[in-house]
C-alpha cells in the first residue's frame, strides 16, 4: 500500500491548525456520550467547536462521514500506521472531531498505535467505559478522560485526564495565538491532567 491509496481508503487525516502534528476528524453528531452532553448545558460539548465554524461546511461533514465508514475496513490499521508514519513531527492525535465508537474501534486504535511506535499518540475521551481497557493500551498512547461538566474536576482514578476550566488553565495555548507550540502536555503521560480554558 502506498501512501495515495492509503489516504484514500481511510479519507484522509485533518491538520489543525492548532497542533504540532496530524490528526483524524469523524462526526461530532456521532459521538456516543458526547452527543448526550451536547444537550446538556453546561457541559464541556454544549458549545462544541466541532459542531461549527469550518466543522458545519458539507466538504469537511463529508470527508468526517467517509472517516468513519473507513474504520470497518479491514486495510484500515495498516493504512493508518503508514500514514502516520509518514508524516511529520512525531506526534499524533487522536480524533479533534469525534470520538471512539467502540471497543472495536478502540482495539484498532491501539493496533495503529503499536505499529507507529516512533510516534507519541494523544487521545482525548469521554467514554468512560475505556477505563476498562487501559490494561491494553500501548504504552505510547496517553488516553486523556475528559470531565463532562466545564469547572468539574477530572476523577482521580484515571492515570491521565483532562477538564475545561473558567479560569486558572494549564494549557498555555490562549496565550500564545491558540497554538500548541513547543508544548507537548496533552502527549506526557507523566502530567496526570490538563486543563483547558473555556472557549
Amino acid at each position: 500500500m502506498n501512501t495515495k491509496e492509503a489516504w484514500t481508503l481511510v479519507g484522509g487525516l485533518s491538520k489543525p491548525s492548532k497542533m504540532p502534528g496530524w490528526s483524524i476528524g469523524i462526526p461530532a453528531k456521532e459521538c456516543k456520550t458526547g452527543g448526550l452532553l451536547q444537550k446538556k448545558e453546561g457541559s464541556v460539548c454544549y458549545d462544541c467547536y466541532a459542531l461549527k465554524g469550518c466543522y458545519v461546511f458539507k466538504v469537511v461533514q463529508d470527508a468526517q462521514y467517509r472517516r468513519l465508514a473507513a474504520i470497518k475496513d479491514p486495510a484500515w490499521v495498516q493504512a493508518m500506521a503508514h500514514l502516520i508514519n509518514s508524516k511529520k513531527p512525531d506526534v499524533f492525535r487522536w480524533h479533534d472531531s469525534g470520538d471512539v465508537q467502540d471497543l472495536e474501534h478502540l482495539q484498532k486504535i491501539y493496533k495503529v498505535c503499536q505499529l507507529t511506535p516512533g510516534k507519541r499518540h494523544w487521545m482525548p475521551t469521554r467514554e468512560a467505559w475505556i477505563k476498562d481497557h487501559l490494561q491494553d493500551k500501548p504504552d505510547n498512547l496517553v488516553i486523556r478522560f475528559s470531565a463532562p461538566m466545564v469547572n468539574q474536576r477530572a476523577p482521580d482514578s484515571w492515570p491521565n485526564s483532562s477538564e475545561v476550566v473558567d479560569s486558572g488553565a494549564s494549557c498555555p495555548a490562549a496565550s500564545q495565538d491558540n497554538e500548541c507550540r513547543d508544548c507537548r502536555a496533552c502527549w506526557d503521560p507523566k502530567i496526570k491532567t490538563v486543563s483547558y480554558g473555556k472557549h
